[in-house]
């Protein structure tokens, strides 16, 4: 199978894969215009592999090239320790110097966000310890009480957060790096606390980070992912680029997931790219063709679902996605891998 016939998906799915590669926001940069064209030629016919990095220890993906050979084409990162209520307790980030070697050389950067409550903090350890502060057991702030109020101290230090990762954002703005942004990720959950309050005060931050981004920051080198996992948390088709689903099935399930593709489907009115933005086990590529479920990217997380320690030395875990299974699919003709990427030089000048 040397390409997925797009004609045959539309035909057998009743959805189609045609996405214009137009973003949300009118003054996006060239550099994420051209990353979107890239996308959007690609969608329904290939899907990118990817991999998400751990918070401090980063050997994921050289541990994905010892283990297949290849680099993935998607590297996902973490703004996580540049949460302002992190960086006063210690914690330290390289994510974005990290993104813009990626960038560099030649890979694809999306970043998601653990946001630790800008305040009231439980610090409670373990469980909920301030370390953990982006879940909903190890805070109390109020989210809806904190966008109920422009005026109050707990919206200011929402601004404040998000103007925090604007700084990171800037860099890599400036550093020609586009990005597959991701904030506020599994909202309908409710483990994390900008969905501990229910839909409503979480549509209106997401929002407002947009605007706040976009219009305040400039930053126009962002491509807006959403997966908060339910229709009735959906901002609206105006606030987003891409949909996503995060799909963490038991081990060794490598089925293609097609009812979480067509629920999320099902949120846009419009035709959406639709992405598998977290995942455990890694769909076997076949399986997705057969159900005409074309993920435009996956990324496995970071730790466990990539390795284990074994005689004081960290080697590729095949406890959720099998070794063969997982050499199939970065050497399958439908998926892209690092060294499958276009120059992007040529291609955002194209």
């Amino acid at each position: 199978m040397e390409e997925i016939n797009r004609q045959y998906l539309q035909n057998s799915s009743g959805l189609d894969f045609q996405v214009e590669p137009v973003l949300v926001n009118p003054e996006a940069s060239r550099t994420a215009q051209g990353l979107m064209k890239y996308l959007c030629s690609i969608y329904g016919r290939y899907m990118l592999t990817g991999q998400q990095i751990g918070v401090l220890s980063t050997p994921e993906l050289d541990m994905i090239h010892e283990a297949t050979g290849k680099y993935p084409a998607v590297a996902g990162f973490d703004f996580m320790n540049y949460s302002p209520s992190r960086v006063e307790r210690g914690a330290e980030c390289r994510d974005t110097d990290l993104a813009i070697e990626w960038w560099k050389r030649g890979g694809i950067v999306t970043f998601c966000w653990h946001w630790n409550a800008p305040k009231d903090l439980v610090d409670l350890p373990p469980d909920r310890s301030w370390g953990r502060g982006f879940y909903t057991e190890a805070t109390t702030f109020d989210v809806a009480k904190a966008m109920s109020d422009p005026d109050s101290e707990d919206y200011r230090l929402i601004l404040r957060d998000i103007d925090a990762i604007a700084a990171q954002l800037a860099l890599l703005q400036e550093a020609g790096v586009p990005v597959l942004w991701r904030p506020l990720h599994e909202a309908s959950g409710g483990w994390f606390w900008w969905g501990a309050k229910g839909p409503e005060p979480c549509i209106a931050l997401w929002k407002l980070m947009y605007e706040r981004l976009t219009r305040h920051h400039g930053l126009n080198h962002l491509i807006w992912v959403w997966n908060g996992q339910h229709a009735g948390w959906y901002p609206g088709d105006e606030y987003v680029d891409i949909l996503g689903e995060d799909i963490y099935p038991p081990k060794h399930d490598y089925s293609s997931q097609k009812e979480r593709f067509l629920s999320a489907a099902s949120y846009s009115k419009r035709n959406k790219i639709i992405a598998l933005t977290e995942n455990g086990v890694v769909p076997d590529p076949d399986r997705m063709a057969k159900d005409c479920t074309p993920w435009a990217w996956n990324c496995t997380w970071y730790g466990e679902f990539v390795f284990r320690e074994e005689d004081g030395r960290r080697v590729y875990s095949g406890e959720y996605t099998e070794l063969e299974q997982l050499r199939k699919t970065y050497h399958h003709p439908w998926t892209i891998t690092l060294d499958g990427l276009p120059d992007w030089e040529v291609w955002i000048g194209s």
